[in-house]
């Protein structure tokens, strides 16, 4: 009889909720209201404004792109380019320049002939030895020569009658009988050079006379090369480059006579792609060299600071994982609670909104066994001024496996919590689990007395 007594008694508390409580959403309470999704009321719950925190800039940012750098100015083609055997070279010939007198430039030396007699030497003891007749003056970087006892006189530019005239009036007021000729002993002023494919390369200075093609090409021993159908006589001449087939060259005597400037470069060609004329052609190679060292520089440059900024980018986004790690970012979050797999907090994503299904399952979900899935809600602070307490419980029916794609569509929003409630089997087992040792206790007892 007292063990029945006691059973009847444990029953008796259970039925009344003393042995087990389990949580629970009651709209008895004024200050919870309880609303069910719907597609209107998901509309109605995503209305609310919430701007997600936004990731450091520092995460958007790339260490590539120069912020600004020196330039280093257009840059050559390069002359290594292959270029295919053309069907025929073209000609292209500098014009013929106009036939001028010689100038005098700086390097030319100057040759002053006086008669071989007494009186003449003596008067002219300053301007010539008096063992020579005959002496070089080197026309100096400013123009001008150098006469002992009469100075300097600017001849540069001058024609050979010119500097004659010149030199005359000097001698005259000097009081000097002005008994002389100049000369021209050295040619050093005006040049042409000559490389390739000849016997040997060299420079022909200009000279009184007019130095045409066909004799420079013969002062470099002649052309050295037996293929007339693609080689090719290249002039260089003031930034401008001519070109003069030599099967046209053979065959055309005023191509021949074509007349020589001071400063023309020329270049026997028997490779159309002109990499022989690359190694002749010095000057604007070393260039182009010049520009491609400044280009590799930049470069290096571009380099080192594209580096420096990856680290300090690579620097701060660790720094910020790092401080997420020790939960030192500020951050919102929504709470699961009830029968999910794991009660814990759930961290909203940077600058995009989150659903309730990626809150529910990326932290495993809930569990079939013991969780309803028509009873999920989520409990939301209302912002009402009239009623500050009241809580919105946004309830989801999930025994129709449809209204799940509604869960993809309500908002999280920062404190949210999802609480999931227990199906009513499994608060039965869980009064049972409590009830059963405590009625082996009381049975125990009584069978003691």
């Amino acid at each position: 009889m007292k063990l029945m007594i006691a059973i009847l008694s444990l029953l008796a508390m259970s039925s009344c909720g003393s042995v087990y409580i389990s949580s629970r959403i009651s709209d008895n309470d004024d200050n919870v209201q309880i609303v069910r999704l719907t597609p209107e009321t998901v509309r109605v719950a995503n209305s609310t404004a919430y701007n997600p925190r936004e990731i450091p800039e520092v995460f958007f940012a790339n260490a590539g792109g120069p912020r600004g750098g020196r330039g280093i100015g257009a840059v050559p083609p390069t002359s290594l380019d292959p270029e295919r055997r053309p069907a025929a070279l073209t000609l292209n010939a500098p014009p013929q320049p106009p036939q001028q007198p010689y100038t005098i430039g700086v390097g030319d030396v100057l040759l002053l002939a006086t008669r071989g007699n007494a009186t003449t030497v003596e008067q002219l003891s300053g301007l010539l030895a008096a063992q020579n007749r005959r002496q070089g003056y080197t026309v100096q970087d400013d123009g001008a020569i150098a006469i002992p006892e009469v100075g300097r006189v600017q001849v540069a530019g001058a024609t050979l009658e010119e500097a004659e005239t010149m030199l005359f009036q000097k001698l005259v007021e000097n009081q000097i009988d002005p008994s002389f000729s100049v000369e021209i002993a050295e040619f050093n002023s005006k040049r042409v050079s000559i490389g390739g494919a000849v016997a040997q390369p060299t420079v022909v200075p200009v000279t009184l006379t007019t130095l045409t093609l066909d004799e420079a090409l013969s002062a470099a021993g002649g052309i050295a090369t037996s293929d007339l159908d693609y080689a090719s006589i290249r002039i260089y001449r003031d930034g401008t480059l001519y070109q003069i087939p030599l099967s046209d060259y053979l065959s055309q005597p005023d191509l021949q006579k074509r007349r020589l400037i001071d400063g023309d470069s020329i270049f026997v060609d028997t490779e159309y792609e002109l990499e022989r004329a690359r190694a002749y052609f010095a000057e604007q190679i070393q260039l182009a060299q010049y520009k491609q060292q400044a280009r590799v520089q930049a470069l290096n440059e571009l380099q080192a600071e594209v580096d420096l900024r990856r680290q300090a980018l690579e620097e701060g986004r660790e720094n910020f994982k790092d401080r997420i790690a020790l939960d030192a970012v500020d951050r919102d979050y929504v709470y699961l609670t009830g029968e999910v797999s794991t009660p814990s907090r759930y961290a909203l994503p940077f600058g995009q909104q989150a659903s309730l299904a990626d809150a529910l399952y990326s932290e495993g979900g809930f569990s079939s066994e013991t969780g309803n899935p028509g009873q999920i809600y989520v409990l939301r602070g209302t912002a009402d001024a009239g009623n500050p307490d009241l809580v919105t419980a946004w309830h989801l029916d999930a025994r129709n496996a449809a209204n799940f794609v509604l869960a993809t569509r309500m908002e999280m929003r920062p404190n949210d919590i999802i609480f999931i409630a227990e199906q009513p089997i499994t608060r039965w087992n869980r009064v049972v689990q409590q009830i059963v040792p405590s009625l082996l206790t009381s049975s125990a007892g009584l069978a003691s007395n």
